[in-house]
C-alpha cells in the first residue's frame, strides 16, 4: 500500500491530485499494431513476459471481454473497454491471472505515453485491487 500523502491547506487538493499522478507505477509497455491489437511486455520483479493483447473476435455479449491477453500462445488475461467517470473517456482495463502471479489477479490500465515513443505507445499502469 502506498505511503500516506500529506498536503498543506495552502497547497490545496490540486497538489494532492498532482502527486497521485506522479506515483503511477508502470509494469509494462505496449504498442498498437495495425490490426487493432497491442504487443509489448509485462515487466514485474519475477516476471518479464512478451504479451499480445488481441481483440476478442468471439465476443458473445456484454459479459465477454473485449480483448484477450496471451504470452507464448497461452491465455493469461483479458481486457475490457470501460468509460472513465471523470472525463467520460474510454480506456482499456486489463486483468492478468496466471500461476506465476501466485494465484492472485493483477490489474492494470493502458495509459498513453504522451510525448514518448509515438502515438501508438502505451504503458501498463498497475491498478492495485487489494
Amino acid at each position: 500500500m502506498p505511503a500516506a500523502m500529506t498536503v498543506s491547506p495552502s497547497q490545496g487538493i490540486g497538489a494532492l491530485r498532482q502527486r497521485r499522478r506522479q506515483t503511477m507505477t508502470a509494469i509494462g509497455f505496449v504498442t498498437r499494431t495495425i490490426y487493432g491489437s497491442f504487443r509489448g511486455q509485462l515487466k514485474l520483479l519475477p516476471i518479464c513476459a512478451d504479451i499480445d493483447i488481441v481483440p476478442n473476435r468471439d465476443k458473445s455479449g456484454e459479459t465477454s471481454p473485449d480483448f484477450r491477453i496471451f504470452t507464448h500462445g497461452l491465455e493469461v488475461g483479458s481486457g475490457r473497454i470501460l468509460t472513465g467517470e471523470g472525463r467520460g473517456a474510454d480506456y482499456l482495463s486489463l486483468s492478468f491471472s496466471a500461476p506465476g502471479l501466485g494465484g492472485r489477479k493483477l490489474c492494470a490500465n493502458l495509459g498513453r505515453t504522451v510525448g514518448l515513443y509515438g502515438d501508438g505507445s502505451f504503458f501498463l499502469i498497475w491498478n492495485p485491487v487489494d
